[in-house]
């Protein structure tokens, strides 16, 4: 399987997710995110990121107004 993503260091997704860079080293440590050993370097395929953001985005819930309480 031949894929053409780009490649990502540590630091790229970091800065891509807000965050240190100790957040997607455990994210590789503990198996949560894909990534590719290249020699000793790691990568993380910028779909791997994306699809990382998906599964953890959380919808707004639709809330009627009658069912918000009125204050004073």
């Amino acid at each position: 399987m031949v894929t053409t993503d780009r490649l990502l260091t540590v630091q790229q997704v970091a800065e891509l997710l807000g965050t240190g860079v100790r957040f997607p080293r455990r994210l590789i440590e503990e198996r949560r995110i894909a990534f590719v050993k290249v020699g000793r370097h790691v990568r993380i395929p910028e779909t791997a990121v994306s699809e990382f953001v998906a599964e953890r985005t959380v919808q707004p819930i639709a809330v009627r107004p009658a069912a918000l309480r009125r204050v004073a």
